[in-house]
């Protein structure tokens, strides 16, 4: 039996790693004083306070109990080096570790921590050596300086090394990828100000799956459980720099990553984690603020977590639904079965480790029956080499040596074309071009190369641009009759490759008869001239269809100057022809059209005009002033289903109104001024601003097709300086009144002409001198990437600062409007005093 002491001295993990639970009772809070925070001590909890108290008690609870059990673990196996060096027993063990650690004057947990450094001389020890070394140069200088700073300086040290080593305890006792990503977050990222990690495991095709994450939301985290292979994100920088990705702010490099929106200007930290030169996948860090430039050590501490991540995701294995099929990777023996299939040289490469695990070759464990080697040896001696004893010029310059390691280690293929590779030959460097495929198949790589055949090439260049171009060639040998044609002519002919190709003199045979001319005019030049010639003319195929061609040839002469050969090619001319006759019908109907549009945009921009002046005559309401602005979506047509009206009543009250009818163009402007006039006119009976949208619902239920729209009125009375408002379904208006904006409030009132009859609901708001009123329709505001709430924040803070005039104020918000939605805008303002 092993012995754990207790008490004060030997609760090492209470003490070290975790901080004690707060005494019971009720919690006091310091922020509020006064004596309605007495009021509210003295009141007892609701139910769900109480919940919520619970749950905050069990969590502490839980988070001590793991770090405890983290403590001990790590103390019992300070207990089990001992015992092995000492010879003694458990029991023994136990209280020599609390003499020494009282000695010592640090905690057992922390005396644990360090003989498990100084057993283990692992890549931990190594971090918290570098630790110790950075501390006790700050020790030496402050005590010279007479400072007490280096026994601080102390504590961070050894308070690291307790980290470290409760971070390994806890993630080597984790069953899953989660439980490491808590572990690594609560024990060692957070005292470093993280607040969030992530694991991504690397796939075999290159993607990355979301093992585990802290400190994200459970959305955030299902929103990023697979990123599909080239996607460029944080973690896939990390993933191809060995050195790993340290960046200041994440809204500087335009990366999307996990947390994006939770921590949008926090510093990231991507490092690739893997272990004997095969990358596994990646560890990523979030801060909450920009990330200031990192010492040493911690870049050393978070290599060391990475490293444990490795361990980790070695037996990683995707769970089902994760994004991704998991690929059955074949073993060593069906690649090197796949390799014999191939006709293109191969070689199955296996990774060659050194004595520390590290990779630093690959063993060549196949070459194919296609294999063919630039130096001429025999394929026995290449195979069972390593590559860059076989090939020492693969770490020259054409980086293939890099590319089978990066291929190796991320899974990522590697497909490049025309790369120069050079061997060796009797040390006589001899270079070639090459297509090469390198791919990772579960432990092996397959590395595939295809030979440049420069006469091969051009002809298949050649092929693709007759094929592209549509263009069949010929040559007819007059002496002996003999006809070549390419198989594109054949094509265009739309006669078979076995048929017999059709001699120059039975063109006109095969072409439409009133292009009889043209060909022979064609020949005659050909043929008796012996001068190069090219004519267009229309081919008629077997199958009916009748094609535009255009033929171009010259004559071969021999030494006597006689003519032997002609040779020449037909171009497929269909589509440039009918394009052609398609422009004159576009010429002619654009004549047609443009006096249209001009009419029309003249008869346009006469109704803008008639219903919304540019210039509107200002009203003149004694101690108000008013002003209006409109600005149209469609620069075209210039009209919208957004207006206004501000109107002085026979009452002597103000008729003050926005709206926006649904749609744009000349249907909805005749709706808008259906529902403008109607308002104007049914305001004169003296009703109120609810009253009257209950009207001018009726009528756009029943009198404008269906329409519907949105709207908010009001009723200015000078005498009262109140105002008198209802709105249907539009955004309130805003008030400014000194440095203070708020919009009014959301008062009930459904959309105009979604049903028949609709009540809506009023309010009063009573102004001051120097206060500012906005009506305004959404076209002022709304964008594609933001609510309405935060858009309307944005106008908020925009109209606080009150220029001069209210003519101003307008010209301001329409400046610096942020919409991008290309609605129409319209804004009314009135200004009190």
């Amino acid at each position: 039996m092993s012995e754990q002491p207790r008490g004060p001295a030997g609760d090492a993990p209470r003490d070290a790693s975790a901080t004690p639970p707060p005494a019971s009772g009720p919690r006091q809070s310091c922020a509020v004083d006064g004596p309605a925070a007495g009021l509210r001590a003295m009141a007892p909890l609701s139910p769900v306070g109480r919940l919520a108290a619970t749950v905050d008690r069990l969590s502490r609870e839980v988070r001590a109990a793991q770090a405890e059990a983290e403590g001990r673990a790590l103390i019992e196996l300070a207990k089990g080096i001992l015992v092995a060096r000492l010879g003694c027993g458990p029991a023994q063990a136990a209280r020599q570790l609390a003499e020494l650690a009282e000695q010592s004057q640090v905690t057992p947990l922390e005396f644990a921590v360090d003989v498990i450094n100084q057993a283990a001389r692992d890549r931990m020890s190594e971090v918290t050596d570098a630790f110790l070394t950075a501390t006790a140069a700050v020790r030496a200088t402050d005590a010279d300086d007479g400072d007490d700073g280096g026994d601080a300086g102390e504590a961070v040290a050894e308070s690291a090394a307790v980290r470290l080593r409760a971070a390994e305890s806890g993630a080597l006792a984790a069953d899953d990828t989660q439980a490491v990503a808590d572990a690594l977050l609560e024990q060692a990222l957070r005292p470093l100000g993280a607040v969030a990690v992530a694991i991504w495991a690397a796939g075999y095709d290159g993607s990355l799956t979301l093992a585990g994450s802290a400190g994200f939301s459970p959305a955030e985290a299902t929103r990023w459980r697979y990123v599909p292979p080239d996607v460029a994100t944080v973690a896939r920088c990390g993933l191809t720099e060995r050195e790993g990705q340290w960046i200041t702010s994440l809204a500087g490099t335009g990366l999307p990553s996990v947390g994006r929106h939770q921590y949008p200007d926090g510093g990231r930290v991507a490092v690739p984690a893997g272990t004997g030169g095969r990358i596994h996948g990646v560890l990523e860090i979030a801060w909450p603020v920009p990330l200031a430039p990192q010492p040493p050590q911690v870049v050393r501490q978070v290599e060391a977590l990475a490293e444990l991540c490795a361990h980790t995701l070695e037996s990683y294995t995707p769970p089902d639904g994760a994004g991704q099929e998991p690929p059955v990777m074949p073993d060593a023996v069906e690649l090197m079965d796949l390799a014999d299939g191939l006709y293109d040289p191969a070689l199955v490469l296996v990774p060659h480790l050194d004595a520390a695990g590290n990779l630093a070759d690959f063993r060549i464990q196949h070459v194919n029956k296609g294999f063919l080697d630039p130096a001429g040896r025999p394929r026995a001696v290449v195979r069972g080499a390593l590559l860059l004893e076989a090939y020492p010029m693969a770490a020259g310059d054409s980086e293939l040596f890099q590319n089978v390691e990066r291929v190796y280690a991320t899974g990522e293929p590697f497909r490049a074309r025309r790369i120069n590779l050079t061997a060796l030959v009797d040390q006589v460097p001899l270079s070639a071009v090459a297509d090469i495929s390198v791919s990772r198949h579960g432990n092996a790589v397959l590395l595939i190369w295809r030979i440049e055949d420069e006469t091969a090439r051009l002809a298949s260049l050649l092929q693709h641009a007759q094929r592209l171009g549509r263009i069949g060639g010929f040559e007819e040998n007059l002496l002996t009759g003999e006809i070549t044609w390419n198989g594109q002519l054949f094509d265009l002919y739309g006669r078979p490759q076995t048929s017999v190709p059709v001699p120059l003199e039975e063109l006109t045979a095969h072409a439409h008869p009133d292009d009889a001319v043209t060909i022979g005019r064609f020949l005659r030049t050909l043929l008796h001239h012996r001068r190069p010639a090219s004519a267009a003319f229309r081919l008629q195929r077997p199958d009916g269809v009748t094609r535009h061609v255009r033929a171009v040839a010259e004559p071969v002469l021999d030494t006597d100057d006689r003519l032997l050969v002609v040779r020449g090619a037909y171009q497929d001319i269909s589509a440039q022809h009918w394009t052609e006759v398609a422009l004159a019908a576009t010429r002619d109907q654009l004549a047609h059209t443009e006096q249209q549009a001009i009419e029309r945009a003249r008869l346009t921009l006469q109704l803008q005009h008639a219903i919304m002046p540019p210039e509107q005559t200002p009203l003149k309401v004694p101690e108000l002033q008013v002003a209006v602005r409109y600005r149209p979506a469609e620069t075209e047509q210039l009209v919208g289903g957004d207006w206004y009206d501000a109107v002085m009543l026979p009452s002597g009250r103000v008729l003050l109104c926005v709206g926006d009818v649904a749609g744009h163009g000349i249907e909805a402007a005749t709706s808008m001024v259906v529902l403008r006039n109607a308002l104007r006119g049914l305001a004169v009976t003296g009703a109120g601003p609810g009253q009257l949208l209950s009207w001018l619902n009726i009528v756009a239920h029943h009198l404008t097709g269906g329409v519907t729209a949105t709207a908010v009125c009001g009723l200015y009375d000078p005498a009262r300086r109140t105002l008198r408002w209802a709105r249907a379904g539009h955004l309130p208006p805003v008030l400014v009144r000194g440095a203070d904006a708020k919009p009014l409030p959301l008062l009930k009132g459904m959309l105009l002409g979604a049903v028949a009859e609709a009540v809506y609901e009023e309010d009063e708001v009573q102004l001051a001198g120097e206060d500012t009123l906005l009506m305004y329709t959404d076209g002022l505001i709304e964008r594609r990437d933001r609510s309405v709430e935060e858009a309307l924040a944005q106008l908020l803070s925009t109209v606080r600062p009150t220029p001069n005039t209210l003519d101003q104020h307008l010209d301001r918000l329409l400046t610096y409007s942020r919409s991008d939605t290309d609605d129409d805008t319209c804004l009314v303002g009135i200004r009190v005093g």
